[in-house]
């Protein structure tokens, strides 16, 4: 389970979840296409079409406030979105 970090849940993911059968996952850095396929059908059992990966960088930001400059970073990712095959779904809300 080192390859999958965790699962997305946003609308724009769960919309596709439902008319597409695409789910997103937050993976690591260095898994390829082939690993985080076969992470997937073995944490949850589905049979996995295809699978496509985008790499975030890391943003700077800086703020202006009332106590001076503040500067922060937030964490580059690797998000990929999976697509399983017709008539199969993962369900990220039931506890099982």
């Amino acid at each position: 389970m080192s390859i999958i970090i965790k699962p997305i849940i946003t609308e724009k993911i769960t919309k596709e979840g439902e008319v597409f059968n695409r789910f997103g996952f937050v993976v690591d850095r260095k898994a390829n296409k082939v690993e985080i396929k076969k992470a997937v059908e073995a944490a949850y059992g589905v049979s996995v079409e295809s699978v496509n990966t985008m790499n975030y960088r890391a943003d700077r930001t800086t703020k202006y406030t009332k106590s001076g400059l503040i500067t922060g970073k937030t964490s580059a990712y690797k998000k990929a979105v999976v697509q399983v095959k017709e008539g199969e779904t993962i369900d990220f809300y039931t506890n099982i």
